[in-house]
């Protein structure tokens, strides 16, 4: 599944935010890895950042995430620079962009 997110970066971070995402450490990589997510893409445009999630399973990745603690290292270091995700629901299903269109689906 290819799942689109929405967040934002706290004011006056976002070259902060880019540097320090520049790479993810290798811990955290395997566990992507061992929870089904293949690839992670984000985009940013000001303080908005679009990501692109390719996975087997979204929210049972998130989930299994929640306990890992190369993500638990990782959000301590990450997460001071994210103001928050936007959301249209609970849980983390509800992180997911709804998609309006697609090309390659339309007639």
């Amino acid at each position: 599944m290819r799942v689109a997110l929405h967040s934002l970066v706290r004011e006056g971070l976002e070259d902060d935010y880019d540097s320090t995402h520049a790479t993810v450490p290798a811990d955290l990589v395997e566990s992507f890895a061992r929870v089904g997510i293949h690839d992670w893409t984000i985009w940013r445009s000001g303080r908005d950042l679009f990501h692109v999630v390719d996975c087997d399973d979204f929210e049972a990745a998130l989930t299994a995430l929640d306990s890992d603690p190369a993500n638990a290292r990782w959000q301590d270091m990450i997460g001071p620079f994210v103001d928050h995700f936007k959301t249209v629901g609970p849980g983390y299903t509800g992180m997911i962009v709804p998609r309006v269109w697609r090309l390659s689906e339309q007639d």
